[in-house]
């Protein structure tokens, strides 16, 4: 009697904590122990601060020790760290992947598959966002707008495609946010229709609330709490707003841009403050925020400095640290140009700032060491100090001073291509990666460093590096927005600037063969003109373009005149077996050349973030009845004829050029929305 009254006693209790938990609903699963480590893309926080203490005060000459070194593959996802296992996002041609590591060993635990390649010809190709850690499980984002969950051992609980399902817009160059999860909830800026953010059940993926009605951008959501009252603060495109964390309601919402603008720096918030940074070169605002039933925000000042893009700054103390882009936006293909500086939380006043990278190479590095040149950097702060990782693959300590830059240490891991992906800290270990590589350092005392660990190690310096180079010399005056399409002004001039490269190449390939009569055959001088067109369209762009300080694009007369050559080989008559071996032999070595100059434009193309690339080398077909019109060289019966055969030639190629040119524009617009003018430019 007394064991069966014992077992319905049990029965009743569990059957009320089942209860209490379903009755809780999804906040009972999102009351979030403390984290501990650095489970989000800004750290436990959400603002890039670490409270880890002890760390080393400066660094040996040849750096910290290097614990491990994994190569990846494409992508911009940062790293996080929890409990031994570090995690990222990469993509190689097989696919896009999370990827668990061991924290500190670098060896793979598991990894998971979830879509193919993103962009991988592209300017900026894999995936941008960073997973989060949260509630024994792992958040992540894809380039094409989906959302998941994966368990700790690397199986897939949900997954929703939030783009599609809401006819998301405004993060068209690939979804970047990284999940922000709070209250059991997965917040993400969506931009469709009526769901402008979007909050699904961190259990099982399903919608619990949709709010706003605007396009969104590429920074995650920033939960905050003001007068004991838990917000979430979120960018869409045009616009900064409030939700209330249970119910997505906008509580407020501040017009900051209008037209296409896109924010990815994270703002910064500190009670009663929210302090924002926008790209393009428009500086920062601080706001004071109200919250409770009479939630509001109110601009208490505007600043032109601290323009930040893809590097959010960081707030020590009273004191902003951060890199003001004195550019549109920042550059893959190059260092960015701008100042590092530390301004004041409260006055927006500068108090020092870190020199003009304006004139940095990568060949400059030592220098740059020597004048303590920091440049465009992601940015950590801990134990009173700065973790800077510059895009250049530099590390740089030094010290958070309100007074003055103090630089306690400088190494590089991760030379050879620029990196945007933001740093980890945890147990003294600092976790970087870029685009391919990732990379521990052991950051903290020397005495906190195991045998283990020391054996592991190796030496900054024995790292393989590779250079960047500021390859943005070639083209004199390059495009601000290096993610825009060429206007329509752009491509007449480029058209008319190819037509003249053509016209002189002929008149030098007729002046030849009056001068050289006997020895200027007609194919000899189609030879002349072939070359002459080519070197030109390879050099004359970047004179022309610093002359009439707009960009000026030639290269495409390179693959035209290649083009041209190959059809007019190819298709001349075999007369004997002897002469049609050699011709079927020239023709392949034709054919190599116009391969490897097709090549060489598309990899020019893409190290300086140029658009134009695929275009132009689709528009051959175009050009190719103009091309069989007359076949150079041909023979001809008299002087006469041949000069006729020469000018025909001409006229011909200059008609296949135009075609060519014309269904280029034609492919340009069908893909894009060709601005009639341009904005500004960067003298390289």
């Amino acid at each position: 009697m007394f064991l069966s009254g014992h077992l319905i006693l049990r029965r009743r209790v569990l059957f009320m904590v089942v209860a209490s938990v379903l009755l809780a609903g999804p906040g009972s699963f999102g009351k979030e122990e403390p984290e501990n480590g650095w489970p989000h893309v800004r750290g436990p926080n959400y603002d890039g601060s670490s409270s880890e203490t002890e760390l080393a005060d400066k660094w040996p000459d040849d750096g910290p020790p290097v614990l491990w070194v994994k190569e990846l593959g494409q992508g911009y996802s940062s790293i996080v760290v929890q409990n031994e296992r570090a995690y990222t996002q990469y993509q190689t041609l097989a696919g896009q992947y999370l990827i668990c590591l061991d924290a500190s060993t670098g060896a793979t635990v598991w990894r998971y598959r979830y879509d193919w390649p993103f962009e991988a010809a592209g300017l900026y190709p894999g995936p941008y966002s960073t997973p989060t850690l949260a509630l024994q499980r792992v958040y992540f984002t894809t380039p094409a707008g989906s959302a998941g969950c994966l368990d700790l051992n690397g199986k897939l609980v949900w997954r929703r495609e939030l783009k599609e399902m809401y006819s998301g817009d405004g993060t068209d160059f690939g979804y970047a946010c990284s999940p922000t999860v709070v209250d059991g909830k997965v917040v993400l800026p969506v931009g469709g229709a009526q769901a402008s953010i979007v909050a699904l059940d961190a259990r099982n993926g399903d919608v619990l609330w949709v709010s706003g009605n605007e396009a969104a951008s590429y920074t995650p959501m920033l939960p905050i709490t003001i007068d004991g009252h838990q917000q979430l603060i979120g960018y869409l495109q045009n616009a900064l707003i409030a939700c209330d964390t249970a119910t997505g309601k906008q509580l407020w919402k501040q017009s900051i841009s209008s037209g296409y603008s896109e924010h990815s720096a994270w703002p910064i918030y500190r009670e009663p403050y929210l302090w924002t940074s926008a790209p393009f070169q428009a500086g920062s605002t601080q706001w004071q925020l109200v919250g409770g039933s009479a939630s509001q925000c109110t601009a208490t000042r505007h600043s032109r400095l601290m323009s930040n893009d893809v590097a959010s700054s960081v707030l020590v103390g009273d004191t902003l640290y951060g890199f003001d882009l004195a550019e549109a936006q920042s550059k893959a293909h190059r260092p960015s140009r701008g100042t590092f500086r530390a301004i004041d939380w409260l006055t927006g006043k500068e108090r020092w700032s870190n020199g003009d990278a304006r004139a940095r190479r990568s060949t400059d590095f030592e220098a740059s060491a020597r004048e303590q040149t920091i440049g465009h950097a992601t940015i950590l702060a801990a134990d009173g100090k700065l973790f800077l990782q510059t895009d250049l693959g530099d590390l740089i300590l030094a010290k958070a001073s309100p007074e003055k830059y103090s630089e306690l240490g400088r190494t590089r891991v991760l030379g050879g291509e620029i990196g945007w992906s933001s740093p980890a800290l945890e147990q003294g270990r600092l976790f970087v990666r870029n685009r391919s590589r990732a990379v521990c350092l052991f950051v903290g005392q020397q005495d906190q460093l195991t045998e283990t660990m020391l054996n592991a190690s190796i030496k900054a310096s024995d790292v393989t590096q590779g250079a960047v180079y500021d390859f943005s010399q070639l083209i004199g005056v390059e495009p601000e927005y290096a993610m825009d399409p060429p206007t329509v002004r752009w491509l007449w001039r480029w058209y008319l600037c190819g037509a003249i490269i053509i016209s002189i190449s002929a008149a030098i390939a007729v002046g030849s063969k009056a001068l050289l009569r006997r020895w200027m055959t007609v194919k000899r001088t189609h030879l002349i003109f072939v070359i002459f067109a080519f070197v030109l369209g390879s050099v004359v762009g970047t004179p022309a373009s610093v002359a009439l300080n707009d960009f000026i694009f030639t290269w495409p007369v390179c693959l035209f005149v290649s083009f041209a050559a190959v059809v007019s080989q190819a298709s001349g008559k075999r007369n004997n077996a002897t002469t049609g071996s050699r011709r079927t032999e020239s023709s392949g070595w034709l054919i190599i050349f116009f391969g490897l100059t097709c090549v060489a434009y598309f990899v020019a193309c893409r190290q300086l973030s140029l658009m134009t690339e695929m275009a132009f080398l689709c528009g051959f077909p175009a050009a190719m009845p103009f091309l069989l019109l007359d076949r150079l060289p041909r023979t001809r019966t008299s002087p006469s004829s041949a000069w006729q055969g020469l000018a025909l030639g001409f006229v011909t190629a200059q008609l296949a050029f135009a075609a060519y040119f014309a269904a280029t524009a034609w492919l340009l617009s069908t893909r894009y929305d060709l601005a009639v003018s341009c904005g500004t430019f960067t003298c390289s």
